[in-house]
């Protein structure tokens, strides 16, 4: 998980001083040394840490938080105005030529997951652009055709000229191939190199002098702390990259990186890697990543994915159906889909505010995802008629035995499944006549 450890002290510090009513100036100088310690286990920047605990320690000891009647809120919101400022304020856009070709150039260190991240920028762009890959790893064996693959699994045109031809030629030769072919967007996945290695980084500014790419994206492993800092200065020295782009995040649990880049380099980060698969990829909003840190939530993305990912036309006819008390298993089923595209629960619980970090930690979320296989599989073990009409099951013995058979599951299971799927039948009656929710609500109730 993200800022797993960073965020659940930093939460047990504030949770601290939500317990007192008014602050003394020790009490801010206890919550600061905590903090301070929080972010250098983290693994970010020393003098990064230093000035952060400055700007928070001197607005918190000020008159507004100190003669306040929430202090606690005051300090809360402070360091989480700070953090914000620190990952670089707001979203950082990718710049697009009005006309003409916009060209991206992800560069970065070997291991960094560039070929993958080109694929999952290329991915985000489709929704309103015509993206090229252009596969300019030359020296790594078989780097082209991962390229090619990861091309082929979302659908976008890669182009390549082999391993035996020079990286500036190819890259100078796709910007008219992707003229020539109605592409108004190329990405230019190079090859992995040390930042000390003087030779590749020379071919680097060759293909930025040759090309002129709008964005040059340093991909950034977040994993490796503090060193991402150090790769990041001496790739914007030789090339003055435009943005960072921080991969596999969902496996940082310290937030090192994410913390130190903006304020070392100058250079914000527009992107985060938070999975594998190829829509894991997410604009960084520093605003949003401050407040999943300390445990405030981040609604907006949550509602983003559910609008990006949920049919808009499906929701709104389930949604009739289950008002209208006209719900069968097809349409559960329709339900389950729709619920698996916002991504793995784990993540989803991230951007719930008011959701404990640490509490969180050693929960087994694979549990919702099998009970969702599970009934999938009952369900499709039905016939036809049943599906349609669910109380043919529900009254059957020997139909739920022939059905927990063929799916594989217990009669118990095809019990949990029917007992489910009446919870939300009633659930959405007492909605229709404007009962009140219980305390647990519809997903209270819900394995999944």
């Amino acid at each position: 998980m993200a800022f797993e450890g960073l965020a659940s002290k930093l939460q047990n510090a504030m949770k601290k001083l939500r317990g007192k009513g008014k602050l003394s100036e020790k009490d801010i100088k206890d919550a600061m040394r905590e903090v301070k310690l929080a972010l250098l286990e983290a693994d970010v920047n020393y003098k990064v840490v230093k000035d952060f605990i400055k700007k928070v320690g001197d607005k918190c000891l000020g008159k507004e938080v100190m003669e306040s009647l929430t202090p606690a809120q005051q300090v809360i919101k402070i360091v989480n105005e700070e953090l914000t400022a620190l990952m670089g304020g707001s979203e950082s856009k990718l710049k697009f030529k009005d006309n003409g070709i916009t060209v991206f150039l992800a560069v970065g260190l070997q291991g960094a997951g560039k070929t993958t991240m080109c694929g999952k920028l290329a991915l985000n762009l489709k929704k309103n652009k015509k993206p090229l890959l252009v596969a300019c790893d030359i020296y790594r064996p078989a780097a082209i055709k991962q390229l090619e693959v990861v091309g082929k699994s979302i659908d976008v045109p890669v182009f390549s000229m082999g391993d035996k031809v020079n990286p500036v030629d190819i890259s100078k030769a796709a910007i008219s191939y992707a003229k020539d072919n109605g592409f108004n967007t190329v990405i230019i996945d190079t090859a992995g190199r040390l930042h000390i290695d003087e030779e590749l980084m020379n071919e680097l500014s060759d293909i930025k002098n040759e090309v002129v790419p709008d964005e040059i994206l340093l991909v950034v492993d977040a994993m490796t702390g503090q060193d991402a800092v150090n790769v990041a200065d001496t790739f914007n020295e030789k090339l003055d990259v435009t943005g960072v782009v921080l991969t596999k995040l969902d496996g940082d649990t310290r937030g090192g990186a994410a913390l130190s880049i903006k304020a070392m380099t100058g250079k914000p980060i527009k992107f985060a890697g938070i999975g594998e698969k190829m829509n894991d990829l997410e604009v960084f909003h520093p605003e949003r990543m401050a407040s999943r840190i300390l445990g405030m939530g981040d609604v907006l993305t949550l509602i983003e994915k559910a609008q990006s990912a949920i049919d808009e036309k499906t929701a709104k006819e389930l949604g009739n159906k289950m008002m209208s008390q006209d719900f069968n298993f097809d349409d559960f089923l329709s339900y389950v889909d729709q619920m698996k595209k916002m991504g793995p629960f784990s993540k989803i619980m991230e951007m719930l505010p008011g959701v404990n970090t640490s509490a969180m930690k050693g929960m087994d979320f694979s549990e919702g995802e099998k009970s969702m296989k599970r009934y999938e599989a009952i369900i499709h073990s039905m016939t036809m008629k049943e599906r349609k009409n669910p109380n043919l099951v529900s009254s059957n013995s020997s139909r739920k035995k022939r059905i927990a058979k063929g799916s594989g599951v217990t009669i118990q299971e095809v019990n949990k499944l029917l007992k489910q799927f009446e919870m939300i039948k009633k659930f959405t009656k007492q909605f229709k006549n404007g009962k009140k929710m219980s305390k647990k609500g519809l997903f209270g109730n819900f394995p999944f």
